[in-house]
């Protein structure tokens, strides 16, 4: 019942999102665009739409996938040093090969993404004291660290404002031909499903895995890969997501539990709900402007982290 819901509410946001704008485009207008409306509907608002249920459900995913790995209820690819060391690769990419294209872009970034994400992991293993709030504050710190070493290369070699660009996440910029690259998140989220169950075996410990068949260490390199590369996408193309990877995953649970193949799709469902909303909501709040979806998000986003955070301290 809840996931048939969360879809009727996605279909509703997705159908008022293509129709909200500087440009006024009514549904009734459908059977009838004028040229200009055709262009604003199928070159703005439609890739725009695509981008944000992509985004929101790829990063619910990957903040899902590395609470089960971390067995850590506030670890996400933003807490995790994950996001950061993408944008590293990114700058990276910028320096190094300074005409490459965006698939290049993507490989730095991944690839810098995945090492930064085994680094948090091996902190992970060698910390003896593994506090529910101090292993996410050990992400955050190793993260800052790597910003604080992008923000100096940056300013080094003037490219400050080339990299704020992907500090703050915007949906305002993606028209066609600037968002196809989300697509390979897709089958990301397939290959997640399809390792759901191995997943949740390896988020009850390395030795109960073991112990049950599971190639432990191999399940952990799948999960890291799928998470580094959607999230070096998802920072390439739109920014970065705040919170989303840490608060949806965390809500869901809540009502499905911790196994992976069940609150797989309510999570994907709910994530591509909440970007919509914090997006329509981004449009209209200083309407004909907009505010930066991070932001919208950041501010909606802290307020349900300190509230999960509050309740969890009950429990």
């Amino acid at each position: 019942m809840k996931k048939v819901i969360l879809i009727s509410v996605l279909v509703i946001f997705s159908i008022v999102s293509l129709f909200v704008g500087v440009e006024e485009i009514s549904p009734l207008d459908v059977a009838h665009l004028t040229p200009v409306q055709w262009h604003v509907l199928f070159i703005s608002r439609f890739p725009r739409l695509m981008s944000i249920l992509i985004s929101g459900m790829s990063i619910s995913i990957c903040g899902l996938i590395m609470q089960q790995l971390t067995r850590n209820k506030f670890v996400s690819p933003t807490t995790a040093g994950t996001m950061d060391s993408a944008r590293f690769g990114v700058l990276m990419a910028l320096l190094l090969f300074p005409s490459a294209g965006m698939l290049e872009k993507m490989g730095v970034a991944f690839a810098c993404a995945l090492l930064g994400t085994f680094i948090f992991m091996n902190i992970l293993s060698r910390m003896k004291f593994k506090n529910t709030i101090f292993i996410p504050l050990v992400g955050m710190m190793f993260g800052n660290i790597v910003s604080s070493i992008t923000t100096f290369f940056a300013l080094k070699y003037n490219l400050v404002q080339s990299i704020s660009s992907w500090l703050q996440g915007d949906f305002s910029m993606v028209i066609q031909g600037r968002y196809e690259l989300l697509y390979i998140s897709i089958p990301m989220i397939i290959i997640a499903y399809i390792f759901a169950n191995r997943f949740t075996l390896a988020g009850m410990g390395e030795d109960f895995s073991t112990n049950l068949g599971l190639n432990y260490k191999a399940i952990v390199g799948i999960g890291l890969v799928i998470v580094a590369l959607v999230s070096s996408v998802v920072v390439l193309t739109v920014g970065t997501l705040p919170f989303l990877g840490l608060i949806v995953p965390n809500i869901v649970t809540i009502f499905y539990g911790d196994n992976l193949r069940k609150s797989l799709l309510p999570t994907a469902l709910l994530g591509a709900v909440f970007v919509l909303f914090c997006d329509i909501l981004s449009r209209v709040i200083i309407y004909p402007y907009e505010v930066s979806i991070s932001l919208t998000i950041g501010i909606i986003g802290s307020v349900i982290f300190l509230y999960l955070l509050m309740r969890r301290g009950r429990l």
